[in-house]
């Protein structure tokens, strides 16, 4: 009997000339597709039908979208994410929930081997090898296009001597889709100077003016765009990116560490993550005390590293994502935000939970809690330690 191994497929190039490959080597190959939000129905169709073209001996489509959300995307938000302070995390949160559902039906199929299209030259070999480790140590992992260092000529010159049609024309731009996010690699990525030209950005600028987006929150959760409610909050995500996309918005270049070592650069647009996090940030500081603010933004950036990183699965992140919901309780209203050609900005909140309508005052206007002796009482006592500092060293 042939070897049952599953494949993590998607369609293009790489994982097309894995099929071939690993059928020729003798494995019975199952492909495994998960979705995460970022495909269309005929998208999902046209890669099952070239897996079946292929030879696989099946093909399954796992949709993660809501658990995606609910698991990973939440806390994002909660977190109000930006690698760098400038990446949502696009690609990498989305990498590790594939590889771990990709582990996970190995696992259940009974299959010994699980094979991925990584290249030795980024991030996803990592987070795709240690989530099948510690999901399901027994498979063997798999991978030719790292182990073989096969250039895309290659991959195409195999594919064609064994009768394989496709689309072998080398794209400008690689592409990845999702509901996060989508990355964008080209030449100009390559360099430390260049820029993406417009054409690069999968969605061209079509709307022009202005108008204002009305965006509310519950408890943390986008739940309504426009008046519009929403019950699932991926919906409402895609909804904002609708509305935002066509501005030109949320589009930009991260530069970072890969989990190699290496300094990598990739282009992305990310329209609805941009403007919902910004938005979200905005209503938290309305809504939220100084010290909690304060602890939020070290956790949250220690849990958007460990996710860019594949340590999704270390119980610290479920830690973490107990207190970012913790914080949410107040997290509740509405932000209004102006949209313009490759602009926007968060006007402003409206919540029963904002700090600022406080009566115990109004700054730079009035109190209604303290008098001027208190203020002046306390100035004193908190610069006391520097007043004794300065005494008994005499420095000026």
């Amino acid at each position: 009997m042939k070897q049952k191994l599953v494949l993590a497929f998607s369609g293009g190039l790489d994982t097309s000339y894995c099929v071939k490959y690993l059928s020729d080597k003798g494995y019975e190959v199952h492909s495994a597709l998960v979705d995460t939000g970022g495909f269309s129905d005929e998208e999902l169709k046209r890669i099952e039908d070239r897996a079946k073209y292929l030879g696989v001996a099946s093909h399954i489509t796992l949709n993660l979208a809501d658990k995606f959300y609910q698991d990973c995307i939440k806390y994002l938000i909660f977190g109000n994410i930006l690698k760098n302070n400038t990446y949502p995390l696009s690609v990498s949160a989305e990498r590790i929930f594939q590889a771990v559902a990709i582990a996970e039906y190995s696992k259940k199929i009974g299959a010994k081997a699980i094979a991925h299209g990584s290249t030795g030259a980024g991030n996803d070999q990592v987070r795709f090898d240690m989530a099948f480790a510690i999901i399901y140590p027994e498979a063997e992992i798999i991978t030719p296009i790292r182990d073989e260092k096969l250039s895309r000529q290659e991959e195409i010159d195999y594919l064609k001597k064994h009768g394989i049609e496709g689309n072998y024309d080398k794209a400008m731009y690689s592409i990845n889709q999702g509901i996060w996010g989508t990355s964008v690699g080209g030449k100009e990525t390559l360099t430390s100077k260049n820029y993406l030209p417009e054409s690069a950005f999968p969605t061209q600028v079509s709307k022009t003016g202005e108008e204002v987006l009305e965006m509310e929150f519950l408890k943390g959760e986008l739940c309504a765009v426009n008046g519009e409610k929403f019950t699932n909050p991926v919906d409402a995500i895609k909804k904002i990116s609708s509305i935002a996309a066509p501005y030109g918005i949320g589009r930009d270049i991260h530069v970072g560490d890969t989990i190699i070592g290496i300094k990598g650069r990739v282009g992305f647009e990310a329209a609805g993550p941009v403007v919902i996090l910004k938005s979200h940030h905005l209503l938290e500081k309305h809504t939220l005390t100084k010290w909690q603010m304060y602890w939020k933004e070290q956790l949250s950036t220690w849990y958007g590293n460990l996710l860019h990183e594949g340590q999704y699965m270390d119980p610290v992140m479920r830690n973490i994502e107990t207190f970012l919901s913790d914080t949410q309780k107040n997290v509740t209203g509405k932000v209004w935000v102006h949209l313009s050609p490759y602009n926007f900005y968060v006007q402003g909140i409206e919540s029963a939970h904002d700090l600022m309508a406080s009566k115990a005052g109004q700054y730079g206007e009035m109190n209604n809690s303290w008098s001027g002796d208190d203020v002046r009482g306390f100035s004193k006592i908190a610069a006391m330690q520097n007043i004794i500092y300065y005494k008994v060293n005499g420095e000026k």
